[in-house]
């Protein structure tokens, strides 16, 4: 416990910015028609004149207010009905009443936004802390990779439990694995993970590798390695100390040279 380290994210963790170039980029065009209407007195007619000329761009809307999947997103509309958001896009008045509904249109009003692609480029920077938590995993899957190609260490990842008929104790549920080490006496199924925070993800992951790990331990030649690190475990001490336990082979970034000794 003592060993665990505080973070593992680097500078470039925070905001993958060529994924949010490429999402801008996708309705660019549709956003540089919508900045018609950013200082019209009368959105409405202004809704209208872009609608007869192309009303597909609405589409976009809802990147405005921060939602992706306008598709699957249920709201309740001006008259208590539940109706799927992007139901506000299929018509000129629908959409009047989306940006009346949602304040843009006093946004709009105001010129508080100056250009809508570049809004969206800050919504976009906004929406990608979300995909932070997997970003955390890569960093460490990337942290753990080095260290093998470093020591010499020949693997691979992303190797699918399909791939080896002897583990059918696994069940019919197809299990993906972060790295798999073959040695002349041992072939090695690696789960990697990082965190710096707490939260019940934690427990899950600890209670699923403890049930996980005596099953391939138990087919001849094969061992589960589980490599996790981050003070986010002095939340789940307890579930930590269960898996420790009852797993033979759990490390973290400072002891992991133990594992590479002995794989060497």
């Amino acid at each position: 416990m003592s060993q665990l380290q505080e973070t593992n994210q680097t500078l470039d963790f925070f905001c993958d910015f060529n994924k949010i170039s490429a999402n801008v980029a996708e309705v660019e065009m549709s956003l540089n028609t919508l900045n018609y209407l950013i200082g019209k007195d009368d959105i409405a007619k202004g809704v209208n004149e872009i609608w007869q000329r192309d009303s597909k761009v609405f589409e976009v809307l809802g990147i405005l207010i921060a939602v992706r999947d306008e598709g699957k997103k249920p709201v309740v509309d001006g008259k208590g009905n539940v109706v799927l958001l992007k139901s506000f896009f299929e018509s000129s008045a629908k959409v009047v009443e989306f940006l009346d509904g949602t304040g843009l249109t006093d946004i709009f009003h105001s010129r508080r936004i100056k250009n809508l692609v570049d809004y969206v480029f800050g919504i976009e920077t906004g929406l990608d802390t979300n995909a932070r938590k997997n970003r955390s995993g890569h960093i460490m899957e990337n942290t753990v990779a080095k260290l093998f190609s470093d020591a010499s260490i020949s693997f691979r990842q992303e190797v699918y439990s399909s791939e080896f008929p002897e583990l059918s104790v696994l069940g019919t549920d197809e299990k993906r694995f972060d790295f798999f080490i073959e040695t002349t006496s041992k072939k090695y199924l690696i789960e990697v993970n990082f965190y710096s925070g707490g939260g019940s993800k934690l427990n899950e992951v600890a209670r699923s590798y403890t049930e996980l790990a005596p099953k391939i331990n138990s087919v001849e030649g094969y061992e589960f390695v589980w490599i996790t690190d981050g003070i986010g475990w002095k939340s789940a001490r307890n579930k930590l100390e269960e898996a420790y336990n009852t797993i033979p082979s759990v490390y973290n970034l400072t002891n992991i040279s133990t594992f590479i000794e002995s794989l060497k």
